[in-house]
């Protein structure tokens, strides 16, 4: 299982076949890469579902492979989202191969500027996936720079196409959207170069897996405007399967991208920013444990940090669930929840 969804594999894939499987959505949360987090959140993975499917479908419309198949109904049949009656839960999926990524961990260093690419063997990655694999990357876009973003530290505004000397104290518009890889499956994500993302990539053309999250990045930015709110920025993963890229996992959710409405995150980070502000000795154990991991035995840096997150109050959680049930009955455009209006729910969580 993972840190918010159910993986549950129907068939098998192979060197040359995908198999089949599905995603089962729970109401799990992970902020800060912990993993699952003490509480969960009312009908947050129905929500996720609903709108994951309703991209997926969007992007089959324009033409976009994808690894989306349907949504699943109580009976297990497999259907298209408008089919449902109620908000699901499940989606199938095609599989592709994900092979072992040896840790070499002699050379490591896991801080998030000099961490070297060697540390972990991609070579065997490749060699046992074949031309049937999930591309062990993630694609982040852009939109926009908030205050505290990385992009500021890995350039200058001109960088960017932005016409001032330096960052300002305040969330910048990008004029274009900008394209960043990082990793997948180290034990801590890091941001990479066009050289070290094209060697993980593989078989994969990196020009192609920038087009295809621009285009991913464009149909989301219209959706959301048509919502009433704003898409900040996001991230897809994609499979690989005979010559063909196919966008995998989940696309455009609040765990995945960052929405924002009035001026006001609609996003996973509302938590990320609780935690911060209620609990930093926890926020500042977790980043101790991860500078200080290459001193350990092992990638996982998680048995280092001394300090466990603290459940969240039930305000919180219902101000939360509400966030998402909301916010995907305004970007679907259909009430698939009994949920406050996307205002109510914005003003809660902006009290929090």
């Amino acid at each position: 299982m993972t840190s918010v969804k159910e993986f549950r594999v129907d068939r098998e894939p192979t060197d040359s076949d995908l198999g089949a499987g599905r995603f089962v959505f729970t109401d799990a949360y992970s902020v800060f890469d912990w993993g699952q987090m003490p509480d969960a959140i009312p009908e947050k993975g129905a929500s996720l579902c609903t709108m994951g499917a309703f991209n997926f479908e969007r992007l089959a419309a324009t033409g976009i492979p994808t690894h989306y198949e349907g949504v699943v109904t109580d009976d297990s049949e497999v259907v298209e989202l408008a089919a449902c009656e109620q908000p699901p839960t499940e989606m199938a999926i095609q599989l592709t191969q994900v092979p072992d990524l040896p840790y070499r961990g002699d050379d490591a260093d896991f801080d998030s500027d000099t961490a070297d690419t060697d540390a972990y063997d991609y070579d065997a990655y490749h060699d046992a996936a074949g031309e049937n694999f999930l591309i062990p990357l993630e694609i982040v876009f852009r939109n926009t720079v908030p205050v505290g973003s990385s992009l500021r530290s890995r350039g200058e505004p001109a960088d960017y196409g932005l016409d001032v000397d330096a960052w300002p104290d305040v969330s910048v518009e990008l004029p274009e959207p900008v394209v960043e890889f990082s990793t997948k499956y180290e034990e801590q994500d890091r941001y990479l170069s066009r050289d070290e993302a094209e060697t993980i990539a593989g078989a994969a053309a990196l020009d192609e897996l920038e087009s295809v999250a621009l285009s991913v990045n464009e149909l989301l930015n219209e959706q959301a405007a048509a919502a009433g709110f704003t898409h900040e920025d996001g991230k897809i993963e994609c499979l690989f399967y005979d010559g063909e890229i196919r966008v995998a996992d989940v696309v455009g959710t609040f765990d995945e991208n960052r929405f924002s409405a009035e001026g006001h995150q609609l996003s996973k980070e509302v938590i990320r920013q609780y935690y911060k502000r209620e609990q930093p000795d926890w926020v500042e154990a977790v980043g101790a444990a991860k500078a200080n991991v290459a001193d350990a035995d092992g990638a996982d840096w998680r048995p280092l940090c001394e300090i466990d997150p603290i459940s969240l109050p039930d305000a919180v959680l219902t101000a939360v669930a509400d966030m998402y049930t909301a916010g995907a009955n305004a970007y679907t455009g259909t009430e698939w929840f009994n949920a406050p209006s996307l205002d109510d729910a914005v003003d809660a969580i902006h009290e929090l």
